[in-house]
């Protein structure tokens, strides 16, 4: 596809099987939440989040960053979308900032089970 530039960009399409196919990658920071204090785990987890939000969206090749927040299983979710092309960048940068936000996630009271996951996404 073509930017306002008129620059040609390519996507860089990875095999998995046959049929499954990716262009994206993601990581995931997630974890647990307490519905204690007015849910004030939670509220501090998304203030740790926005504070390192901005650096999230700097990282290059970033497509999208998303929050997910379930109130039914207390799940908070932050899921980073890279090209695929990217990702090994920012995976050998070590995912900056992520061990200053999971650091700042297992000093909140009431936040447990803080994780990480790297999956693909292909949009059908």
């Amino acid at each position: 596809f073509f930017s306002e530039d008129r620059t040609l960009h390519t996507r860089t399409m990875v095999t998995i099987a046959e049929g499954v196919d990716f262009d994206t990658i993601a990581r995931e920071w997630r974890c647990k939440w307490s519905g204690d204090n007015d849910k004030a785990s939670l509220v501090a987890a998304q203030k740790a989040m926005t504070a390192v939000l901005a650096d999230v969206k700097k990282v290059d090749g970033v497509k999208e960053v998303q929050r997910v927040v379930c109130g039914g299983c207390l799940d908070f979710k932050v899921i980073t979308s890279l090209s695929a092309d990217t990702f090994g960048a920012w995976e050998a940068a070590e995912f900056g900032p992520e061990k200053k936000f999971l650091a700042e996630l297992e000093g909140i009271d009431g936040i447990s089970t803080v994780e990480t996951q790297t999956y693909t996404l292909m949009k059908m």
